[in-house]
C-alpha cells in the first residue's frame, strides 16, 4: 500500500519489531486505551529484559505524533516515524503498532498554529468524558487559553490541560533554542525513573530516548538511536566536552560498536538512563567501566 498519514490516539504507543512481537503480558501496552502503569507493574526484571534481549521493541510514540502506515497485517500496521530520524529507513524509524492506536485525521496538526507542549513529567488531559495521563513532550495544537487552562486539539477530540503543566510555543521550528545547561535541567527531573528498553516517555526512557527527549524539549530534533546520534551534530574532542554534550560508549574499551549514550553534566559527571533494572542516575565517570568505554562526544545545542 502507499504510505498514508495517521496520528497516535493513545497516550503512548509502543512500536514493536514485528506484528507478532508482543507477548500476552504486553496486552495492556497494545490496548486502546493503553494501561501503561498496569503493563509496567506486571513486568518482572526478566520480562523487561526480554524487550531488549529478544529484540521485541523498537521505540515509542506520544499522543498526536504523526506516522506513515506502509503495510497492514491483520490488526497491525507497519509504520515509519518521520520525527524519529533513523539509518534503518530514510523515511523515519520503522516498526509495528496495533492499528487501533492510530487515527486518520486530515490536517489534525496545523504547522502554523501555536503548540502546547507538556513540560511536567506526566500531565492530566481532561477530555469530554474522561481524563487521560499524558507524557512529557507531548505536543498538541493550542485552541485557546486562559490563566488556568490550555484548551488543546487531540486526535480524540478537544481537551484541557493545566497551564502549569505545559509551555506554549508559537512556532514548531523553535527559533529560540535551549543551552547545554537547559538540556541537563530537562533530564534532572527524571532522576530515579526506571529504565525501559525502547522507552520514549515519562513512564521510562532508554539511553538514547532520554537524550532524544531532553534535546527535543529544547528545540533540537536529533536521531533516535545512539549509533545515529553519534554520526550527527558537531564533533567534540573528549578534552573539550561541555555540559549538555552527548557522550558515547563502545564495547571493547571504546574500540567496538557503540552501545550507550549519556549527557555530560560537567565536573566529570554524566546524567544517563543506564540499563534494565537501573534508573536514571547522575554518576562520576572516573573509575567506572564507562570511563574505559568513552569513545566520542557530539554537541547539538
Amino acid at each position: 500500500m502507499d504510505k498514508k498519514t495517521y496520528y497516535v490516539c493513545v497516550a503512548v504507543a509502543t512500536v514493536w519489531t514485528s506484528y507478532d512481537s508482543s507477548r500476552e503480558i504486553d496486552d495492556n501496552a497494545i490496548s486502546f486505551p493503553v494501561k501503561l502503569d498496569k503493563w509496567l507493574e506486571q513486568l518482572t526484571y526478566t520480562r523487561r529484559l526480554e524487550l531488549c534481549e529478544k529484540n521485541l521493541v523498537q521505540t515509542q510514540l506520544l499522543l498526536g505524533e504523526e506516522v506513515y502506515v506502509t503495510e497492514m497485517k491483520g490488526k497491525w500496521a507497519k509504520i515509519v516515524i518521520p520525527s524519529q530520524f533513523s539509518s534503518k529507513d530514510e523515511r523515519g524509524y520503522p516498526g509495528w503498532v496495533p492499528f487501533h492506536q492510530l487515527i486518520s485525521q486530515a490536517e489534525y496538526f496545523p504547522l502554523n498554529k501555536p503548540t502546547a507542549v507538556v513540560s511536567a513529567a506526566i500531565a492530566t488531559l481532561h477530555l469530554a468524558e474522561e481524563a487521560l495521563q499524558i507524557s512529557y513532550q507531548t505536543h498538541l495544537p493550542l485552541l485557546k487559553e486562559d490563566k488556568e487552562w490550555l484548551e488543546v486539539q487531540t486526535p480524540v477530540g478537544s481537551g484541557r490541560i493545566k497551564r502549569q503543566d505545559a509551555v506554549v510555543i508559537e512556532d514548531r521550528n523553535r527559533k529560540v533554542k535551549g543551552t547545554g545547561d537547559m538540556i541537563i535541567a530537562a533530564g534532572e527531573q527524571f532522576l530515579n525513573l526506571p529504565y525501559l528498553w525502547g522507552g520514549m516517555s515519562a513512564w521510562g526512557y532508554d539511553c538514547s530516548g532520554f537524550a532524544y527527549a531532553t534535546h527535543k524539549a529544547n528545540g533540537y530534533l536529533i536521531p533516535r538511536d545512539a549509533t545515529d546520534q553519534a554520526r550527527q551534530g558537531k564533533e567534540v574532542g573528549l578534552a573539550s566536552i561541555q555540559p549538555g554534550d552527548l557522550l558515547f560508549f563502545a564495547h571493547e574499551k571504546g574500540e567496538g560498536s557503540i552501545h550507550h549514550v549519556g549527557i555530560y553534566y560537567g565536573k566529570g559527571k554524566m546524567l544517563h538512563s543506564p540499563k534494565t533494572g537501573k534508573t536514571v542516575e547522575l554518576i562520576e565517570l572516573k573509575g567506572t567501566l564507562y570511563e574505559e568505554e568513552l569513545c566520542a562526544a557530539r554537541r547539538y545545542y
